[in-house]
């Protein structure tokens, strides 16, 4: 896989014009991209088709989370504007996740991802809502779940990667945000990790924000994230 590909760069911009400037200054830097549910409110569809036809891959973070027919309505929005993935929420069980893979089987470049355990919550937030398990005995619970009803990946910490490539083999996606350069504060993230550990434990794409879109030399930053995964 190429490195630019291994590389998905967040844009958690509130508007349209802030996330084209970072994707201008990146050029060919950085070809995948994540836009979320804050852009894709502030910017519509519109940016994702715009991404797409100037040769970037999208990773759709949506974390679908609803009725079955809803979510496969949503994943085939999703496809017909050309993403290559797009989230499923698993805690939503088998059959959205299932729905979801079956909306996609139209649109052949996109990928249905299972979102297991956001990377800020820690084992007493799950403790609140009645969950009795680790966080990573819940990553892994919800991972076997999405491999059953079909999902090509998982979105977890990179402190679950290891694992998670153990229980789900070779094939399937291992997508890990909460990667930071070392030495660098891990924000948000309860369960981070670097770059070149994330993949090292088995992860087949990082997701970095801040870390490069917030850097006052993005390209520099990019270039580092490489570096450190040794590409």
């Amino acid at each position: 896989m190429e490195s630019t590909s291994r590389i998905i760069v967040a844009l958690d911009f509130d508007s349209r014009r802030a996330a084209e400037e970072v994707v201008d200054r990146l050029g060919d830097e950085c070809r995948f991209y994540k836009v979320g549910l804050e852009l894709l409110a502030a910017a519509g569809p519109d940016f994702i088709k715009h991404l797409v036809a100037e040769g970037h891959e999208v990773f759709l973070d949506l974390k679908l989370f609803e009725i079955p027919n809803s979510v496969a309505g949503a994943v085939r929005v999703a496809g017909a504007l050309g993403a290559s993935m797009v989230t499923v929420h698993s805690m939503g069980g088998t059959d959205i996740m299932a729905a979801a893979v079956a909306a996609a089987r139209d649109f052949p470049r996109l990928r249905v991802l299972a979102l297991t355990v956001v990377t800020s919550m820690t084992g007493s937030d799950l403790a609140d809502l009645g969950v009795n398990a680790s966080t990573e005995e819940q990553v892994l619970r919800l991972a076997r779940l999405a491999d059953g009803a079909g999902c090509h990946g998982v979105i977890a910490s990179p402190q679950e990667a290891a694992r998670l490539r153990g229980v789900l083999g070779s094939s399937s996606l291992i997508v890990t945000p909460g990667v930071t350069l070392p030495g660098e504060s891990p924000s948000e993230h309860a369960r981070p990790g670097t770059p070149r550990a994330a993949v090292a434990a088995g992860a087949s794409h990082i997701v970095v924000g801040r870390t490069v879109t917030r850097a006052e030399d993005p390209v520099a930053a990019v270039r580092l994230v490489r570096a450190d995964l040794g590409l």
